[in-house]
């Protein structure tokens, strides 16, 4: 079921891809995103780290790294579409508060599963400041599925605001969701769904 993959796809690479540290100078996107990937199987694969009592401490090793390499303001704002605008600066700084812990919610039991896929980095375009990198992920029982990151540069360095498993756009996916609850509601319910932590999802699910 692709969009079941869409959504463990997501889980799967949404913190890893924050696990690069010390990069001194943008170099090309791919490079910096197959090395914070890389980086992140080490830490996943760490057996001091595996055992229960360690998950905080694991956790906690991803989420400092986490702020530096997600550009989770832009996430917000273009989760958020058109209603971005329309909120005040309190208003949307505490939408990226939320919707970033929304997103680590969602994703931190699930991505501590996935350290077997090869990943194959197929393509890179680069305009301006933006990129799109492509990849292919191929599981132990020989499925193939794409998975692409879109990232722009700050301060000399590719920060992910995107990830498309499939076809499937994070972004997208929850811009859909929110832009439902806000016109079937408002937007303080959304923000009342957000801090309730437990509805929304990246991908669509079986």
């Amino acid at each position: 079921n692709k969009n079941r993959f869409a959504t463990k796809t997501f889980a799967a690479f949404l913190l890893p891809l924050v696990l690069l540290s010390g990069v001194a100078f943008a170099g090309l996107p791919t490079d910096q995103i197959k090395a914070t990937v890389d980086k992140a199987l080490v830490v996943l694969k760490d057996p001091r780290l595996k055992p229960a009592a360690k998950t905080k401490e694991r956790r906690d090793q991803l989420r400092q790294i986490l702020f530096a390499r997600f550009d989770f303001t832009e996430m917000a704002k273009r989760a958020l579409g058109s209603n971005w605008r329309r909120r005040t600066p309190q208003e949307q700084e505490e939408f990226v508060h939320l919707f970033t812990e929304v997103l680590e919610h969602a994703y931190a039991d699930i991505i501590e599963s996935y350290t077997d896929e090869k990943i194959v980095y197929t393509n890179e375009r680069i305009d301006g400041t933006y990129a799109d990198v492509g990849s292919k992920i191929q599981t132990s029982k020989g499925e193939e599925y794409s998975l692409n990151y879109k990232a722009h540069l700050v301060s000399n360095e590719w920060k992910v605001y995107d990830v498309v498993a499939e076809n499937i756009s994070l972004v997208n996916n929850y811009r859909s969701q929110f832009n439902r609850v806000i016109s079937h509601n408002s937007y303080e319910e959304l923000v009342r769904r957000l801090k309730d932590k437990s509805e929304f999802a990246g991908a669509p699910r079986k």
